[in-house]
């Protein structure tokens, strides 16, 4: 697993291994970035469908509920397909602009 901090977020991804193998040393590693913003990067995984994205609900739900953001990046499913709960956007630079908006917005009080 990769973690590229930048700031207050970091990018999590790795190559060759499976979805679930994947989410579980998310899991695993998440004590040690739960203080950040995440986008979780999942370009190196093809035919991914919005099933497989809801396995990231509870990580998600469990983190924007500690005041910070979770996003996920994938060009393979459309934000439309999953549930609002879950934050999906197609490149990293969005991402990026969804965590800069909801610190605004954090910030602001909204």
């Amino acid at each position: 697993m990769i973690f590229d901090k930048e700031g207050t977020t970091t990018i999590v991804f790795q190559e060759k291994t499976s979805l679930s193998t994947f989410l579980k040393n998310l899991k695993s590693a998440y004590q040690k970035i739960k203080h950040d913003n995440i986008i979780v990067n999942l370009f190196s995984f093809d035919n991914l469908t919005s099933g497989d994205l809801l396995e990231f609900l509870q990580l998600s739900y469990t983190h924007k509920n500690s005041g910070k953001s979770f996003v996920l990046v994938s060009g393979e499913v459309s934000y439309d397909e999953v549930p609002e709960e879950i934050t999906l956007v197609p490149s990293i630079q969005e991402a990026k602009d969804i965590i800069e908006m909801e610190e605004i917005e954090r910030d602001l009080g909204i």
